[in-house]
């Protein structure tokens, strides 16, 4: 089966192409276009417009990457949600009108389950624990009684979209997350800042906030300051990820979204799960990032298991939780 599948829901439209191989997922394509605002955080409408003008090319570019002719293309699948609603709908009509074109089925897709499930059809591990770090969304899930659980979150802001707060605050460009990641490169000095943890769950808007006062009081460099950001805020991610494995007695740990890209997060959660034993897997970083590929993976499974939607019934769904699932392909 092959699939071609849009993801839309924040600041990057992509498409991606994907085929079962002997229920593995095999990436044919994978093109991505990601919208930069000229100052500030992301703007819906500009972003779903900016989707609205790259779509039909990706598609195009997609279909001549993979290989195929776009007769081949069984299932079409969109980003349901969550995300932002402007730019699911950009997705979602794309997706809509493809279907109805080439004649074939058509499912939405939870973005937050499609991290899961991309890591799990591409590195090899069965039942994990996943850190799920991008720009609106941290949570420690896993799978348990037919739906993947969040077992602990952020309680105030993402982790991407904080380091972008504080990349602003500082001059640096959206995105930030990888230029902070630069700047921390070349810090050698840690500076106390805020450590929150609640229980399972993380508080990121005190650390960001104290890092703005530090940045105020000029009495340190900035690489230091961002290599401060990074140690507290990833080591709260690991111990709360840590906690979740010890909490569901699951042996393997795998990283998902667009801060999973960052070294130093990797290098942490990789030390915690092999003081543990454990087998930790990330995906490549274009399938770490918000993608087409794991949308069209997840669609796949989705099909397969029975799931089938008509065009009425493929509404977005900006707080589409990860819990809201049923995960009937497992």
């Amino acid at each position: 089966m092959i699939c071609l599948g849009i993801e839309g829901t924040a600041h990057t439209i992509g498409v991606g192409i994907v085929e079962d191989v002997d229920e593995k997922c095999k990436v044919l394509a994978n093109v991505i276009k990601m919208y930069q605002p000229k100052e500030g955080g992301i703007h819906p409408r500009e972003a779903a417009n900016h989707h609205a003008n790259f779509i039909a090319n990706l598609v195009i570019d997609a279909i001549k990457k993979a290989n195929i002719d776009k007769k081949e293309i069984d299932l079409i699948a969109f980003s349901k949600g969550p995300g932002l609603g402007p730019c699911l709908r950009t997705a979602a009509t794309a997706a809509r009108a493809l279907s109805l074109t080439l004649d074939k089925p058509i499912v939405g897709v939870n973005h937050c389950v499609a991290h899961i499930e991309i890591g799990r059809g591409t590195t090899g591990c069965e039942d994990p624990v996943l850190l799920y770090v991008s720009g609106a969304n941290t949570q420690t899930i896993a799978f348990a009684e037919g739906k993947y659980r969040v077992f602990g979150e952020t309680l105030d802001i993402g982790i991407g979209n904080m380091l972008d707060k504080f990349g602003r605050i500082i001059g640096l460009e959206f995105p930030c997350g990888p230029k902070i990641e630069k700047l921390a490169e070349k810090g050698d000095k840690y500076i106390d800042l805020p450590y929150s943890i609640k229980g399972m769950d993380v508080a990121f808007s005190g650390l960001l906030t104290a890092a703005e006062k530090t940045v105020r009081d000029k009495k340190h460099r900035i690489e230091d300051i961002c290599y401060s950001i990074q140690e507290t805020a990833f080591a709260a991610l690991a111990e709360i990820t840590e906690r979740a494995m010890a909490h569901t007695e699951k042996n393997e740990v795998l990283l998902g979204g667009g801060v999973t890209c960052n070294k130093r997060l990797r290098e942490m959660v990789k030390t915690m799960a092999k003081e543990r034993k454990a087998r930790f897997y990330v995906p490549r970083n274009d399938l770490c990032v918000d993608n087409g590929a794991m949308i069209a993976w997840n669609g796949i499974l989705m099909y397969k298991s029975g799931i089938k939607m008509n065009i009425k019934e493929t509404t977005i769904d900006q707080r589409y939780r990860t819990d809201m699932v049923d995960v009937k392909w497992r």
